[in-house]
């Protein structure tokens, strides 16, 4: 890192809500926030909004004739960064770019609109460009009135915390002193939950904790979808009215071997962590927010991939899957919010059904994890 970063303001959209005191209470408690949804043709867990949170989306939808016909997926990103900027102070006329990806996208729609096609061999006027990744940045930009540069992608479950990696570059490059980053998803459909299922790595079972997350003894897979969105306010140097500061930054890509699983030691996360932490004591991180989707290969090959750095003196590990989902592109920006929150509030979330763990002692920097299909790792360390 250059130069320091200060992360001025987070607002996020989850299955624990959508404030900050409502999602810590959550975080305080062993509670899940999955259930079982009925779609047409089958049954599946998963993690939604919450009722409140669901009439705010409406409320948005409904407040603009224009915001009618855009996706869940667009519509949460307005929402989140709409409060973020505003905890942020930034205002349209301030110089700031924005970076908000998501996996799939516009899921809703576009299996909407397909299905038309298939019916009718006809769509609406208005399926390429509310469907078109593209979107997501462009209606961020149009709502808040922002006159930087704006920018969507996909980098399948490390979409986020890639937009974040992206911010830090622009505004060490100085470009800008302001980015605003995120990642968001409405993934909750059945023709979704239909392709993770074929993948064999869904969770089948309603029980206590159908996602069992960072559980390195469980005999099958468990991973359960959520949805969500999370924005962040990045600025230049090392601000008073920071919540959290950007200490390091890594990333690293693994050579495919297969097109949805990374390699036994986790080798994209090695490089990641490495890079993110480079100079420092690997005993100065008091703790992780492992990626862990509840999946055997994904949970154990980062645990030991966190072995291999840490070696015998591994920080606390923990991860939020098992509360609120994987919510594939916003969920590495959902782990930094976990990693936000322990750093302010100085207490540990803990995983009820894992290993003890000693608590630290102190809680100064903590390390974040994404990667997505393929091995596209992001590590970030974040120091209070």
């Amino acid at each position: 890192m250059k130069e320091p970063i200060s992360i001025v303001s987070i607002s996020t959209l989850s299955a624990l809500g959508s404030t900050q005191e409502e999602i810590w209470s959550k975080y305080l408690n062993s509670d899940h926030f999955i259930t079982e949804k009925q779609f047409n043709f089958d049954k599946a867990l998963v993690a939604e909004l919450p009722k409140e949170a669901k009439k705010e989306i409406k409320k948005l939808r409904e407040s603009d004739a224009k915001y009618k016909k855009l996706d869940d997926t667009v519509l949460y990103a307005i929402y989140v960064s709409r409060k973020a900027t505003k905890k942020a102070g930034w205002k349209s006329k301030d110089h700031f770019g924005i970076n908000i990806g998501s996996s799939r996208g516009a899921t809703h729609l576009f299996e909407k609109y397909h299905q038309t096609f298939l019916k009718n061999q006809k769509t609406p006027t208005l399926t390429s460009p509310t469907t078109t990744l593209g979107n997501v940045a462009s209606w961020v930009a149009h709502d808040l009135q922002s006159q930087g540069p704006e920018i969507s992608h996909s980098i399948t479950c490390s979409t986020a915390l890639h937009a974040l990696l992206n911010g830090v570059a622009w505004i060490q490059a100085g470009l800008t002193e302001k980015f605003l980053v995120g990642g968001t998803e409405a993934s909750l459909t059945e023709f979704t939950i239909a392709q993770m299922k074929a993948m064999k790595i869904y969770a089948n079972k309603n029980v206590d904790y159908p996602c069992r997350a960072f559980d390195l003894e469980k005999k099958k897979n468990t991973m359960v979808l959520g949805e969500g969105a999370s924005s962040i306010c990045l600025e230049k140097g090392n601000l008073k009215e920071a919540i959290a500061k950007i200490e390091g930054i890594g990333y690293a890509t693994e050579i495919l071997e297969h097109n949805i699983s990374i390699s036994t030691e986790a080798e994209c996360f090695q490089k990641s962590m490495q890079m993110a932490i480079k100079d420092i004591n690997p005993d100065e991180i008091d703790a992780i927010v492992m990626h862990a989707p509840g999946t055997i290969q994904g949970d154990l090959s980062e645990y030991k991939a966190i072995e291999k750095i840490f070696n015998n003196n591994k920080p606390f590990l923990t991860t939020n899957k098992w509360k609120l989902g994987h919510t594939f592109g916003a969920s590495g920006m959902l782990s930094l919010e976990l990693a936000i929150l322990m750093l302010e509030k100085q207490q540990i979330i803990a995983v009820p059904f894992t290993m003890k763990q000693d608590p630290p002692k102190k809680i100064e920097k903590i390390l974040v994890n994404a990667v997505g299909f393929g091995g596209n790792a992001v590590s970030v360390l974040l120091t209070n």
